[in-house]
């Protein structure tokens, strides 16, 4: 019995510490005399680092347009459905328009109305350049005779004059001179007719040329109107273009909320929808939402690396980041980054979801240990188990820094190659004795 009084007296020992009269770190103690775990160490080394950011990441389509209709009317034919793949210009639906239709004969109607009128101006223009040449003819004669009865009435007056002097001389009567006088005055008054002629002619082609120039006026006035109309007609004509609605993009129609028959517009669409969505899948963007720590890193031109959990089974995707926006969004203050990839297998679906690994800094020497190998506390704070060359644990706080993934910086709080505990459930306490196996 004697040999047994130590283990009891351990064990009564271990009792009434449990039951308060010691510290969890004394039962601790007493298990660790008990029992030493084997572990593996790993040592702080100096190793090339590249800092990265793993954010989740969003396959959106490289363009995705929505169908929505600029005319109300009925859908008269539905052309595509959804998964079906169209190429930009093919005819997506119909929507029947009649009144437009009925609009569009109104208009040439009275396009034809006014052709018309421009033909009856056009005659008009013709009809007052004839009375002007013809106003212009009477002028021209009466003129003419002007001439004519100023070389008569020169002629008389020479005679009269000459008639005169015999007169006095008395070489001839006195009733010569009176016939010679009454026929200077003939001529004379023949002169003031002609000229009078003259006045009515001029007369005559002032009214003809503001004739022609009102047939002119009239002519330019239907000429508008029926550029008017003709207006109206090209209006009615992209109206009912837009009946035929046809893919803007090449793609896949997406989406579909019409159905034959449906009544459509700009204002009865119900909730707003879109008639149809084409996207473009053949290439796709993928979106990286970067938070505010992180954003003032990434540039264009970054390399990324993107898995995703629906291929599990095969490599993280490459590209590089191919814009920014350069701005964070106040609700989650975070920067939209989107990398272009190749779709042409259909493989990535616009909506899957997935993990983007983004390098953002080059890579750079320094003290890293497994990410494995560090622990945190519920504070946050990092901590390693550092093995000394007794093999005794000590408790070690550091500070970390850039971690691409698998190695993190390790700043402050150990030397280069320290050895520490590598991944391992248990948790350890100072003093800890362990058995190193490598």
């Amino acid at each position: 019995m004697t040999k047994h009084i130590p283990s009891l007296a351990l064990s009564w020992m271990i009792a009434v510490c449990g039951a308060g009269c010691g510290s969890q770190r004394e039962v601790e103690l007493l298990d660790k005399d008990r029992f030493i775990p084997s572990v593996r160490t790993v040592a702080l080394v100096q190793t090339e680092l590249s800092r990265t950011t793993v954010q989740p990441a969003t396959v959106h389509a490289y363009f995705e347009s929505t169908i929505r209709p600029k005319v109300s009317g009925y859908v008269s034919e539905l052309r595509v459905d959804i998964g079906d793949v169209v190429k930009q210009g093919d005819t997506l639906l119909v929507v029947d328009i009649p009144e437009v239709r009925k609009q569009r004969e109104v208009i040439e109607a009275r396009i034809a109305r006014r052709r018309a009128a421009e033909r009856r101006s056009s005659a008009g223009i013709e009809l007052a350049n004839a009375e002007v040449q013809s106003a212009k003819a009477s002028l021209a004669e009466a003129e003419s005779q002007l001439d004519q009865i100023d070389a008569s009435l020169a002629a008389a007056e020479s005679e009269f004059r000459r008639t005169e002097d015999l007169v006095q001389r008395g070489s001839l009567q006195q009733r010569v001179l009176d016939e010679v006088r009454k026929k200077r005055d003939s001529e004379s008054a023949a002169r003031r007719s002609a000229q009078s002629a003259i006045e009515s002619s001029k007369a005559q082609v002032t009214v003809a040329e503001a004739k022609r120039s009102a047939a002119k006026a009239d002519m330019a006035a239907a000429q508008a109107e029926t550029q008017i109309a003709r207006r109206e007609l090209e209006e009615v004509d992209v109206m009912i273009g837009y009946a035929t609605i046809k893919a803007p993009i090449d793609g896949v129609v997406t989406e579909r909320h019409v159905e034959p028959g449906n009544l459509v517009g700009p204002s009865v669409s119900p909730s707003n929808r879109p008639l149809l969505v084409v996207s473009q899948i053949d290439r796709v963007r993928i979106r990286i939402p970067v938070p505010e720590l992180d954003a003032s890193h990434v540039n264009p031109g970054d390399e990324v690396s993107i898995s995703f959990p629906s291929f599990p089974d095969q490599a993280p995707l490459s590209g590089q980041v191919s814009r920014r926006s350069s701005n964070l969004l106040r609700d989650s203050r975070t920067m939209p980054v989107e990398v272009d990839l190749d779709n042409t297998d259909g493989r990535l679906l616009p909506g899957m979801f997935g993990q983007a690994t983004i390098a953002i800094e080059s890579k750079t020497t320094a003290k890293t240990l497994p990410s494995r190998a560090i622990h945190f506390d519920e504070n946050g704070n990092a901590q390693v188990y550092v093995v000394d060359e007794k093999n005794t644990v000590k408790v070690a706080a550091i500070r970390t820094g850039a971690d691409n993934g698998n190695m993190i910086e390790i700043v402050d709080g150990l030397s280069l190659g320290a050895k520490v505990i590598d991944a391992n459930l248990n948790r350890f306490v100072e003093g800890q004795s362990v058995n190193v196996l490598n």
